[in-house]
Formats: C-alpha cells, structure tokens, sequence
C-alpha cells in the first residue's frame, strides 16, 4: 500500500481499507519529512524503542455510536507506538477518562498490542502525521480531510456523537459534515468546552456535536481542562448516543471541581 493518497479513500469499502491506506500515505511532504526524523531521531527515554514513524490510523470500535475527534499525532506518542493517543500524557488524561465512562478496557494506554479495547467509540483526527510543534497548517488538514470523510461515511450507521477535543478538529469535522450534506448553521457555530450542535442530515440522519477543551499538557497541567470535566462530555455523550449507563460496576468518576470554562 506504499505511496497512497488521500483521494483513494474514497473507494475503500471498509474502515480497515481507510486504515492502510493512511499507514501507506506520503501525500504531504513536510509532515512525511517530520515524522521521519522524529523516528530516527528519537527522544532519549525511548532511544531503545523502534518508532513508527508513519501516518497513524484511527483506533476503536467499528461500529461505534461516539467518535472522539483529536487533532493529530503526537512526534513522540501515537508517531511512535503507531496508535492514535497512545504512549503520551495527552492520551494517559484520554484513556483514563475513557475508561472511567465505560468505553475503554482498561485506563492505561502504552502500545498497540496492550490488550486496550474501545466500546462505542473510536478515536479518529483530521490530520494523521505527527506535525511539528502540534501544528498541522490547513493545507495539510485539507489534504487529509478524505481519510476522516471516508471514515465518517462508513460509520454512518452506527455513529450518532462526535466529540470534538479543541477547536482545530472542531473547525475540521464541521467542513468535513458540510461537505457531505450535513446542514451545519451559517455564521458556523463556535467552538467551546461544553459547546454542542445537533445537526440534520439531507437524508434526515441526526448527528450531535460536542465540543471539549483538548486533552494537552497546557489544558490538563494548568486545570483548564480537569477529569471532570472530561468526564461530563464523555458521559453526556453515551447519553446523547443512547448508550446508557456504562456496564459493569458504577465507575469511580473524577470528582467535580467547579463549573466549566469557555
């Protein structure tokens, strides 16, 4: 699947074609150059580990009702465990909270072949390289676009939640639901922790928007985005989903601290 490019997602028949043909991509050269050096270069704690160092595919449930909308991967997480927001501290807050909400396995996240399981969700972005400093440019996101769009389309008969991590994936899904038909509000609705849009689809499919602080170090280290925070999303997502409380044993939510900030 070498030198794939963002367009021929749009004859993949299934997530796992959407996949490979993100694993095998070459389409933007800054972030092919990037991610590249990043997994020759490495960082010291894991100059023993082998880095993926490709484009990295989305992770989850293939028929999942919520999808939660990153923004890239990390130079040296998901570039360098191969799976969205694994082996970082962005994906430790992710995870946890995940799991606390019932649709992860288990709280910790450290490499593809942990044993990790989503349930009613799966992880997606709208640019799949690592970048550098965290800042795809909006070519890069445009270029990329097809893979979240095919993925979107294929998930179509499940998904009915999107939650959106910072405002450069909510700007992303928003084109993304416009191009294919959905009936996203002029002036387009802004981003913010706790935002949420319920659109309709030209077919009469509902979609709900929710908007959430990013799980970055900045956000999670200075308490602008807090476990329970991430939690409330997440858990007003499963219901919006109509997924229910989650299985199993009532979870050990993080507890509140005060009203959300936008």
């Amino acid at each position: 699947m070498d030198h794939a490019d963002p367009p021929s997602a749009a004859r993949a028949r299934t997530l796992a074609e959407v996949d490979a043909l993100v694993a095998g991509c070459f389409a933007c050269p800054r972030l092919v150059a990037w991610r590249e050096d990043v997994a020759r270069t490495r960082r010291a704690a894991f100059r023993d580990e082998e880095y993926w160092g490709r484009p990295v595919p989305s992770f989850g449930d293939e028929s999942a009702r919520v999808v939660v909308v990153g923004l890239a991967p990390a130079a040296h997480g998901g570039n360098r465990t191969g799976r969205m927001f694994t082996g970082d501290r962005s994906g430790d807050v992710l995870f946890a909270a995940l799991h606390r909400t019932g649709f992860a396995s288990q709280p910790t996240a450290t490499a593809r072949d942990d044993g990790m399981v989503l349930t009613g969700a799966r992880l997606v972005a709208p640019v799949h390289c690592a970048p550098p400093d965290n800042k795809p440019t909006p070519a890069e996101r445009h270029t990329c676009a097809p893979y979240l769009g095919r993925e979107l389309e294929l998930l179509a008969p499940t998904v009915r939640v999107a939650v959106v991590l910072g405002g450069f994936g909510w700007q992303a899904l928003l084109s993304t639901l416009t191009e294919q038909g959905w009936l996203v509000p002029r002036p387009r609705p802004r981003f913010g922790h706790g935002a949420r849009v319920d659109l309709v689809h030209a077919d009469g499919r509902t979609l709900t928007v929710l908007g959430c602080f990013h799980v970055s170090q900045q956000n999670t280290f200075t308490g602008r985005l807090t476990p329970a925070m991430l939690d409330d999303v997440l858990m007003a997502a499963r219901e919006v989903a109509g997924l229910g409380a989650p299985p199993g044993p009532p979870p050990a939510l993080a507890p509140r601290s005060g009203p959300a900030r936008t």
